[in-house]
């Protein structure tokens, strides 16, 4: 199980990481200090990998890959992967950030991926991101609560509740202080709060990947406990997930992997491939999926492949076998699905109605929007069942197209099996989105016997 022994544990250390993560280059910095304090190396890509068994990460902008390499893992050994993202829809810093009109300071910023624009008004919110030096240095900032999106008065727009219309280049620049853009320089703000306290000249920004990010604190309520309210659960609850249980695995002792039991027959027996020996635990936590994934730290882009290359060139494989290795492994993309709305039940399918704390979701789409088949289906079917976690199927009403994720990508672009799963949400890309507490637990669970067992 993941080093945290209940849901309630596990809720709370997630909020703890989601506070640490308002932007995804947080994201990534806070888990490679969990990763560090559980005995993790860091290694860098301009620098020779050492090809040991063992614990490791890598990271590259937003994103962050990270293995466990087996005692007795051969050219041959597949990889169990579990993909995520560390992004989330937002609102980020245009160039010449520093604009106003009528006394009131404001932020340019341009829309990241598909926010619910309305959600973030009439929040304290922050500016978190990295900044680059001219000399090629980078640093982490995040401001604390100091912007606002403020709303019109109702009595400035009677017909509001009738329809509310936002304007994402008019009405979607957010308030920061007060006096002329003239007089005010936003990224002197921002060069005060880098991490560390490092002195910072603001003339000395070459360039900055700036987001804005809810300050509420995520917290737990209902009548019973039984919900978790936050923002970026979408996607940093797998993420978070994924590294609980790659943590646990690493924590474990050798042995040999726990096998699946074989689905029942329904005509004849259905062969089973297990491969000998454990897998290779992998934690891809890519960025930019909420525009696409198309970058080099995206899932569109070559960084797992990278990785996975270099740790089987490490392992002696030809290509040959690498492409054996390929074919004997198995991608879990772990992304938030959507949960029936009460209110709204009708925009979801009659027969499939996910609930909060049933259970991590199976995605699944005909069109190939998620990259879930049988054999995916089987698997999840089969490691959820070992376990003993409840699942849920999730499958879209015909006339609301659901998105897409990372699974298909990583499916097409490197040819492995590929299922596709996640904790279910209501309010997704809120600024602050609902989950139950128990399903991000329940996929972490799931998460950690996938990675020791032979599939």
């Amino acid at each position: 199980m993941p080093s945290q022994s209940n849901a309630a544990d596990h809720i709370k250390d997630l909020g703890a990481y989601v506070s640490a993560s308002p932007s995804s280059f947080h994201a990534v910095r806070e888990a490679a200090r969990r990763l560090d304090a559980a005995g993790f190396t860091g290694l860098d890509e301009l620098q020779p990998w050492d090809a040991a068994a063992g614990s490791f990460y890598m990271i590259r902008d937003g994103a962050l890959m990270a293995w466990v390499v087996p005692e007795g893992a051969g050219p041959t050994t597949g990889f169990n992967i579990l993909g995520a993202h560390t992004d989330s829809p937002s609102f980020k810093l245009k160039p010449k950030p520093t604009i106003g009109s009528h006394g009131w300071l404001q932020a340019g910023v341009e829309v990241y991926g598909g926010p619910l624009l309305n959600s973030w008004l009439d929040r304290e919110l922050q500016l978190a991101g990295r900044l680059v030096m001219m000399d090629g240095t980078q640093h982490l900032t995040a401001t604390g609560p100091m912007l606002r999106f403020p709303q019109l008065a109702i009595h400035l727009d009677r017909g509001v509740n009738d329809g509310l219309a936002l304007d994402k280049q008019r009405h979607m620049n957010p308030v920061w202080g007060l006096g002329t853009a003239a007089d005010a320089d936003l990224l002197g703000v921002l060069a005060k709060h880098v991490s560390g306290g490092a002195a910072v000249d603001a003339a000395q920004i070459g360039g900055y990947d700036v987001v804005i990010a809810d300050t509420q604190s995520p917290a737990v309520f209902g009548a019973s406990g039984e919900f978790f309210a936050s923002g970026r659960l979408d996607n940093l609850s797998a993420t978070h997930s994924g590294l609980a249980a790659l943590i646990a695995h690493s924590a474990r002792p050798v042995a040999e992997p726990a096998p699946v039991a074989a689905p029942v027959p329904v005509a004849a027996p259905v062969p089973v491939a297990e491969r000998a020996g454990t897998p290779i635990a992998v934690l891809a936590a890519f960025d930019h999926e909420e525009i696409g994934s198309a970058s080099r730290s995206g899932a569109c882009g070559p960084i797992l492949e990278d990785v996975l290359v270099r740790i089987s060139d490490g392992l002696g494989a030809s290509e040959g076998q690498r492409r054996q290795a390929f074919a004997a492994s198995f991608c879990v993309s772990a992304d938030a699905g959507h949960a029936v709305h009460p209110n709204y039940s009708e925009r979801h399918d009659p027969a499939n109605h996910p609930v909060l704390n049933g259970g991590p979701l199976l995605k699944i789409n005909a069109n190939q929007r998620y990259a879930t088949d049988a054999t995916g289906a089987a698997l999840w079917a089969r490691l959820c069942a070992e376990a003993e976690i409840p699942y849920q199927e999730f499958v879209s009403n015909n006339v609301m197209p659901c998105g897409s994720t990372i699974g298909p990508l990583t499916a097409t672009r490197l040819g492995i099996r590929t299922v596709d799963v996640g904790v279910p949400l209501l309010s997704m890309h809120s600024a602050r989105e609902l989950c139950g507490v128990d399903d991000p637990y329940r996929l972490a669970s799931v998460t950690e016997l996938f990675f020791r067992t032979g599939v």
